[in-house]
């Protein structure tokens, strides 16, 4: 969905979040807002406004795996589970390196992925991941004022991926609620059986 920036260092529409924030970060008085077409949003940078978009909430489990984690042969997944019969709901082999913390970042980015192209703008993430949890709400802020530096300075561990949540958490305001694992939570387990199916693919 496009961005329109009515008042910044150069007024216009923008694809993405990142061109969009280059306009306006601290800039006085900026105006811009995100819209679902094109058309709104080059009318919003023309001086008309539209009524406020209603909000949509979503609520999504996500889960993910990684057997022989941290060994030779090691194989991850993603799951996302949306509700019975959802065409969203994702099994997937983890891409690129095979760790569990990868997996479970990973699994949170394509459940945020998914509710912008639905148009969501508020999504509650339901996972069993406390590192994914903290990692986005306490470690992240933390490691952006230090340049991607933990507290003893040394290089962020899966920083690429944390990236891409932050940037994710930009279009989606997103809340998070842990979910204990393997109590017999339906939506949970269903996450659960996703991800380890995936990482067999």
């Amino acid at each position: 969905m496009p961005y329109a920036v009515r008042r910044g260092r150069r007024v216009g529409v923008y694809d993405t979040w990142e061109e969009c924030r280059e306009q306006v970060n601290r800039y006085p008085s900026a105006r811009y807002k995100k819209f679902p077409t094109y058309q709104q949003a080059q009318d919003f940078v023309n001086g008309r406004d539209y009524p406020p978009q209603r909000e949509r909430s979503a609520v999504v489990y996500t889960d993910g795996c990684c057997s022989r984690n941290g060994r030779y042969g090691a194989r991850g997944g993603i799951g996302v589970y949306w509700g019975p019969y959802s065409s969203y709901n994702t099994s997937e082999r983890l891409e690129g390196r095979q760790t569990n913390q990868r997996a479970e970042i990973q699994a949170a980015c394509t459940a945020i992925e998914q509710a912008e192209r639905q148009n969501y703008t508020r999504l509650n993430i339901r996972t069993d991941s406390e590192f994914t949890i903290k990692g986005a709400t306490e470690w992240l802020p933390r490691w952006k004022q230090n340049g991607w530096k933990t507290y003893h300075g040394d290089d962020v561990v899966n920083k690429e991926d944390f990236q891409k949540l932050d940037k994710l958490c930009k279009k989606v305001s997103v809340t998070w609620t842990h979910v204990p694992g393997h109590s017999g939570d339906p939506g949970n387990e269903t996450a659960d059986w996703l991800a380890r199916n995936g990482s067999r693919q």
